[in-house]
């Protein structure tokens, strides 16, 4: 019982202390006179009615007016998109002005005593967002308001605390641009919250969606240019589609940029040795099925292991090209040796001309056996020995290893293969396309990656992959290869060790949609999956992305659902708009409804990083700094 009067008197204290924080602005006024004053003129209305966090209030009809003047200040009244406060005892309570309409008053008598302006007042439907404490704004609802709680304008100070969104001493914050509603309030935000968090740029061409990504990664740069502990214990990787952000100084000037092409040898990114013989890896290059070629591929990799040198591969092949000649089945043994050929060096006679392998060997329908040098009676089933006189043989031989890995790899599986149909382990027509798919691409992955174990982050902390003159195929897969295994890495890293890892991707719908008829759909799944478990996991081994797109609704929507942080400029498919409203809890009603509606440079910021949605019109960067992007000026060329 005692305990229970001890917490009593402890809240009563509390009470007071928040009163007396609560309207020290109040008390703080000179006399009486002040306080009615302000209240007179900050005092819009009262709740009407309430249902869960739908507040309606009714407005004081001469509080109709677009703005008040208060100690020679012009001050804006309440609209949609506006804030108010209600005061419910010794709560301040925040809502948010979603709507408005006018209704009348049914319970005024109908006589001549009241004109009809008298029976119709405006009524402002509002939603709860949250409350304020002392020098705080916190996000919820803490208490339901009563009907004819009294309602007011926000003070500056109160309207500051709620677009105050750096809520530790500790944190550095950056800022973006200012309110579009108010050209006056800055908008910060907090390094913290901002960047060790996943992020979503979404908005249609021309909207200032690169701009805006350029601002962000801008700000942090300029922030952190003296650190040294930044360029130790951060990794940035821009993917650049489009080659937005590959110029000299665009967002940084220190940074690696790799302007890769399969056009023409330009620049290489290094990858290492070990990481290609990858199953994830090979399977991303090979276009791998789950079901057939990933297992098949794996198999590989053993083999790979399994041979200690060239000589040992040499053997293998010859014992193989013995059990081929000694078959009885012709189209298998044919099929089989074509794989050989694929593996061994051309014939060529002294003359230069490149000769068959098959030259000598005759395959007996009626018999079912091969024989040699055109005698029916030398069967090579009968005398195997002659196997060593087969061109295919002697070929073997002359085998000298690839010094490129991905050739040397196809060889590995061509061998892997051959002992599979022999063992029926195999089929040829589930597998070949997976060989086939690895063949067509050796010359575009050369031309792109340098196989040595140089450190990819040698030369600078950021580092810009410009894909822009890479073909279709290989601008999916690089950055696919590239992400996963720098993931891959961190996962691996001990906690001391652990650095900051973003991925920055612009245009991502070129590697995260989900609609493509260009691939198969396991393709496709495996994909999608890579990214997803970077961003549902990447989190707690300090992986973080930033995704930009002008078609979120192509996105996956697990990926979008996972990001914390968004910044939505103008879209006006309503696809867009749906995925954007379905996938983002953040975002209410309004926010939602001014999308298709948004200036060029103004988006709905939303997520974890802000109490709630705000309207912000991200400020300019310096011309040199800013993202090549820029919409062709058709005029002055014309001209």
């Amino acid at each position: 019982m005692m305990k229970s009067k001890s917490l009593t008197s402890a809240q009563s204290i509390m009470s007071s202390k928040v009163y007396h924080l609560k309207f020290r602005f109040i008390l703080n006024m000179t006399n009486n006179k002040d306080i009615i004053t302000y209240q007179s003129i900050f005092h819009i209305g009262i709740v009407l009615s309430v249902s869960g966090r739908e507040v309606k209030v009714k407005v004081d009809k001469q509080k109709n007016l677009p703005h008040i003047i208060f100690n020679g200040t012009l001050i804006k009244n309440i609209s949609v998109g506006g804030y108010l406060k209600i005061i419910n005892g010794f709560n301040t309570l925040i809502a948010k002005i979603d709507g408005e309409f006018i209704t009348t008053d049914d319970k005024l008598p109908n006589n001549n005593y009241n004109a009809a302006e008298d029976r119709i007042y405006r009524v402002l439907v509002c939603s709860l967002i949250g409350y304020l404490t002392p020098g705080k704004f916190v996000r919820g609802v803490k208490s339901l308001p009563l009907i004819d709680n009294e309602c007011f304008i926000l003070s500056n100070e109160e309207f500051r605390q709620i677009h105050s969104f750096v809520e530790k001493s500790s944190d550095k914050t950056i800022e973006i641009g200012t309110l579009a509603t108010d050209d006056y309030t800055p908008i910060s935000l907090g390094v913290q919250k901002l960047f060790s968090s996943h992020i979503g740029i979404f908005g249609n061409t021309g909207s200032g969606k690169s701009y805006t990504l350029a601002k962000l990664y801008r700000q942090l740069f300029v922030e952190y240019k003296c650190s040294k502990l930044f360029k130790k214990y951060s990794k940035f990787l821009f993917i650049d589609f489009n080659g937005e952000y590959s110029g000299t100084d665009a967002i940084v000037s220190d940074k690696q940029v790799y302007n890769l092409s399969t056009r023409t040898t330009k620049d290489k990114i290094p990858f290492p040795k070990k990481a290609l013989l990858d199953l994830d890896t090979l399977c991303i290059f090979a276009s791998a099925t789950e079901k057939t070629q990933r297992p098949f591929i794996s198999r590989c990799l053993e083999y790979h292991d399994y041979i200690r040198d060239e000589n040992h591969f040499k053997n293998i092949l010859k014992k193989l090209i013995e059990e081929i000649l000694l078959m009885s089945d012709k189209q298998r043994a044919e099929l089989l040796l074509d794989y050989v050929e694929q593996i061994v060096p051309k014939y060529i006679s002294i003359d230069g001309e490149i000769i068959n392998l098959h030259s000598g060997l005759t395959f007996h329908n009626s018999k079912n056996y091969y024989y040699w040098d055109g005698e029916m009676s030398k069967s090579i089933q009968s005398a195997p020995e002659l196997v060593h006189n087969t061109l295919y043989y002697k070929q073997a031989e002359e085998y000298s290893q690839p010094t490129d890995l991905i050739e040397y790899f196809i060889h590995i599986m061509y061998l892997r293969l051959i002992r599979d149909v022999l063992d029926n382990r195999a089929m040829n027509e589930h597998i070949a396309p997976a060989i086939n798919k690895l063949k067509s691409m050796v010359k575009d992955i050369g031309n792109l990656i340098d196989f040595n174990d140089d450190d990819f982050w040698k030369k600078n902390n950021v580092v810009v992959v410009n894909l822009d003159s890479v073909n279709q195929d290989l601008k999916k897969m690089i950055p696919l290869l590239l992400c996963n295994h720098l993931y891959k890495e961190h996962k691996h890293q001990k906690e001391k060790d652990l650095t900051y890892l973003n991925i920055i991707i612009d245009e991502a719908h070129n590697i995260l949609s989900y609609q493509s008829n260009r691939e198969s759909d396991t393709w496709k799944d495996y994909r999608l999956e890579v990214f997803e478990e970077i961003i549902k996991e990447g989190r707690k081994f300090g992986v973080f992305m930033t995704i930009a797109s002008q078609r979120p609704s192509d996105i996956s929507s697990t990926i979008v659902s996972q990001l914390h942080n968004y910044f939505i400029h103008r879209l006006v498919n309503d696809e867009d708009i749906n995925k954007v409203g379905q996938t983002i809890s953040f975002l209410d009603r309004v926010s939602k409804e001014s999308l298709p509606i948004l200036s060029t440079g103004v988006c709905v910021i939303a997520g974890q990083l802000v109490e709630m949605p705000i309207v912000v019109q991200i400020s300019k960067i310096e011309d040199k700094y800013k993202p090549n992007n820029e919409t062709i000026d058709i005029v002055s060329k014309w001209s």
